[in-house]
């Protein structure tokens, strides 16, 4: 798998797909990797395998006297593993050809139904099979290509996971871990969408359409794809549609750039990444690479490289847990400080600030000696020039360099007696007790250069009231959920803050509620904050002093909110139990009511035990508040009319969709958790009113128009008939009804709509079959109107528009009694 780790040879099982007759054509249906050893870099006497669905995970067994079992270590040795086991997977799309006696998966009835659909919905020939050369216009491919991406998309927008930019909906993709499945999903829709139109010759909606063949096919493994049919096909032609907007936009800023271009000049970069899928437009950048080669027009690719991974590194930022990583100093560059004798940087100045009359922080600069300085390779240098990123290494620092979960500060310095040169400052971290701050230079720096330091004051008050909110947020966690309530961990920027806690179960919306109301209170009482050095054994026998699993200091830091730090310490007076007292080397606010407010936006099971909550403070959760009242508001009132009833199938699936929309809006809302946890019971509930609601009144009518159809045609083989229906659905449900009291009848409906457009349903009399198929007689009718339709071999539904009603319903005819 690797230069280093568990390794081994493997054993591979195939079958041979021309039975033994002629030259052997063998396809991979089983592998296993025995792990004994990796082979180093290069050309591999050991057959690297690349699984396929995997059937069988892990088969332990017992060890041979004769094979050892081992790993490479980072200096090429070979040492025993000391669990044997043996990695297998088996391809289900290679087994199920085998047993379907198929040269290609594609060629299985889990691709054949998709293949004839997306040569029924568009303009290209049938599908043949070919590949490589063959292929020649590569229609087979996009063919595959088109099929392949509908089922996955298909599949993982029915698990939750919708087309978009990193990060799940709502709240969480705005400010937790990125979830890199959604880029891919947008990447697999939008080469979809390519393929289906510029070699297919699809008509806008095609993707859409085929979803329904995906849920046919797969919906009896997948639940999952029939109950969110609907959302699934509405999703992809939703965004289907928008890529092609921007298809066209991006078309036009090409030409625009293009001409004012010179003859040797290459293609901005800049333009180039705003059209792309990390830009404004999302467009693929190998589609943007054709449309300038089909132009003759070459891409400034360096630029575009540096912006990628300016964008890469951007991400990594915004990720969480990860750890920036920035220059580091190794363990080379700490030995010779060390033997230097350097001391560790004073970074006591860090918390040094105070309070105005008026209310407003003052943060105190401070004057600093250049100790080091260090290349972005970690070399040591005495000067850094015009340009240079670097690392800086002073005497002492009031920069917050990471640790205990608040985010490094970030400002800028300027050498003493140059104030008007100003060398900002990323980030700061620790290194074994050396504070590396990370420099871009615009000038000369040296070893020996006095600077002075400026926080960014904005950035440090902002994670101050964060840091202080988590350890309200800790103790309220205790007020509600016990005193034994543990502190797994936590991470705060100016942003927002990620508390991780120990808990039996997921908190209810009551106890969320509680936890918000508690720090409320103290926010609202502007409590002091009281920060005081103590000796680490005046610490450890305090009764509610909160600390984590870590190695402290000594002297230690102590934080107490309230209460003086030497009348919390003190045992007799139990005040670490009244109030949030821990061990802390954060900057924290002087007084509570700083923070202003503090909602919890996300709640989310880490693993078994633990709970992730996220919480945002100040003005944000004000807004979250104000977004959680104005859906309560809108929910209500769409209670409200639903308990009012509908009158009719419209007006039904009218609230219906409204709910939907609801409780989309509730689940990606920035608001208060514990609200949307109970606004989402109740829209669930609504929705399942107003939905029963819908089928009632559907069946209603489809009913009567059923009776009304059975009194007009005698009994025969086939109705051909119009009948007006309000939706796609309540004609199916009269098609159904029909075939149910008259089963030895075929039945084809058409319902012309106020807009132009004609609805049809059919069903195919099961005595029919197979000679004749639903699925082919709505097309052919449908075909007939200019339109498309879906299905299977018993049941199928199509669109179409005529004013001509009465040619369609011949060909129905004419197509029917030919097969019949």
């Amino acid at each position: 798998m690797g230069d280093t780790g568990p390794c081994g040879p493997c054993t591979e099982i195939h079958y041979d797909l021309a039975g033994g007759v002629g030259a052997p054509q063998l396809v991979e249906l089983w592998n296993l990797v025995f792990m004994q050893h990796n082979s180093p870099p290069g050309p591999s006497p050991i057959p690297l395998c690349h699984l396929s669905v995997c059937l069988i995970p892990v088969i332990l067994w017992g060890a041979s006297p004769c094979i050892p079992f081992l790993a490479r270590e980072k200096d090429g040795s070979l040492q025993p593993l000391p669990q044997r086991h043996v990695d297998t997977g088996m391809g289900l799309e290679r087994l199920l050809a085998v047993l379907q006696g198929r040269r290609s998966t594609y060629d299985t009835d889990l691709f054949s139904p998709l293949l004839n659909a997306i040569h029924q919905g568009c303009g290209a020939p049938p599908y043949s099979g070919r590949v490589g050369a063959a292929d020649e216009g590569h229609t087979d491919t996009a063919y595959r290509v088109v099929a392949d991406h509908i089922r996955t998309l298909s599949i993982c927008i029915a698990d939750g996971v919708s087309p978009g930019m990193s990060g799940a909906p709502g709240c969480w993709g705005l400010i937790w871990a990125l979830n890199p499945s959604r880029l891919v999903l947008r990447r697999l829709l939008r080469r979809a969408v390519r393929f289906s139109t510029e070699l297919l010759r699809a008509p806008p909606g095609f993707l859409g359409s085929l979803v329904p063949v995906v849920v046919e096919t797969l919906g009896g493994a997948y639940p999952e794809l029939q109950r969110n049919s609907a959302q699934i096909a509405s999703l992809v032609s939703e965004d289907e549609a928008a890529f092609l907007a921007s298809l066209q936009q991006g078309r036009r800023i090409i030409e625009r750039t293009v001409r004012r271009l010179g003859p040797s000049d290459v293609f901005p970069a800049e333009v180039a990444w705003s059209l792309s899928l990390s830009g404004n437009l999302g467009l693929p950048l190998d589609l943007v690479k054709l449309m300038l080669e089909e132009k003759g027009v070459q891409l400034d690719s360096a630029g575009l490289e540096r912006l990628a991974q300016e964008e890469a590194q951007h991400r990594a930022q915004q990720a969480e847990p990860v750890q920036e990583q920035g220059l580091r100093l190794d363990v080379h560059a700490l030995g010779a400080l060390q033997r230097q004798g350097v001391p560790p940087t004073d970074d006591s100045p860090k918390y040094n600030y105070s309070l105005r009359p008026s209310g407003g922080y003052e943060f105190g600069t401070c004057e600093a000696q250049v100790l080091q300085l260090y290349t972005e390779d970690g070399t040591a240098v005495a000067s850094v020039g015009e340009g240079q990123r670097c690392g800086l290494l002073l005497d002492k620092t009031n920069f917050y360099a990471e640790q205990g979960g608040q985010a490094s500060d970030r400002g800028y310095l300027v050498r003493v007696g140059l104030q008007d040169v100003l060398f900002p400052v990323a980030r700061a971290q620790v290194c074994g007790g050396f504070i590396l701050h990370e420099v871009a230079a615009p000038e000369c720096l040296k070893v020996g250069d006095q600077v002075q330091l400026h926080v960014d004051e904005a950035w440090r008050l902002s994670c101050m009231e964060k840091h202080t909110a988590v350890h309200l947020l800790n103790w309220a966690l205790r007020q509600a959920l016990g005193p034994g309530t543990e502190q797994r961990g936590s991470h705060l920027n100016p942003e927002w803050l990620r508390f991780d806690v120990a808990t039996q179960a997921p908190l209810t919306p009551e106890q969320l509620r509680a936890v918000e109301g508690t720090v409320q209170k103290a926010v609202g009482q502007d409590e002091a904050v009281y920060m005081e050095e103590v000796a680490l054994a005046r610490t450890a026998h305090v009764p509610g002093l909160r600390s984590l699993d870590e190695v402290y200091p000594d002297p230690v830091r102590v934080v107490s909110v309230g209460v003086p730090v030497a009348q919390a310490l003190n045992p007799a007076s139990q005040a670490a139990l009244q109030t949030s007292v821990e061990l802390c080397c954060g900057t924290h606010l002087l007084r509570t009511g700083a923070i202003g407010d503090l909602v919890i936006i996300g709640e989310r099971q880490l693993a078994k035990g633990t709970t992730r909550l996220l919480a945002i403070t100040g003005e944000q959760a004000q807004q979250a508040r104000e977004v959680g009242q104005s859906l309560a508001q809108e929910v209500e009132a769409a209670a409200a009319r639903l308990s009012q009833g509908s009158r009719d199938v419209v007006e039904a699936q009218r609230l219906s969709k409204e709910m939907g929309r609801l409780i989309d809006a509730v689940d990606t809302a920035v608001m208060p958790q514990w609200q949307r946890r109970e606004l989402q019971a109740t829209l669930k509930a609504l929705r399942r009113r107003a939905n029963t609601a819908v089928r009632k009144l559907e069946m209603g009518q489809a009913a009567q128009k059923t009776q009304e159809l059975l009194q007009q045609h005698s009994e025969g083989p086939l109705i051909v008939d119009t009948v007006y229906a309000e939706s796609l659905s309540v004609l199916v449900k009269v098609v159904r009804q029909l075939c149910k009291q008259a089963p030895s009848t075929s039945v084809l409906l058409l319902s012309p709509q106020p807009l132009g457009q004609v609805l049809c349903a059919c069903q195919v009399a099961q005595s029919a079959t197979p000679a004749f198929t639903a699925e082919a007689w709505a097309l052919a009718v449908c075909s007939h109107m200019g339109g498309k339709a879906w299905g299977s071999r018993v049941v199928a539904q199509g669109t179409g528009s005529t004013a001509d009603l009465d040619a369609a319903l011949s060909t129905a005819r004419a197509y029917a009694l030919n097969k019949l």
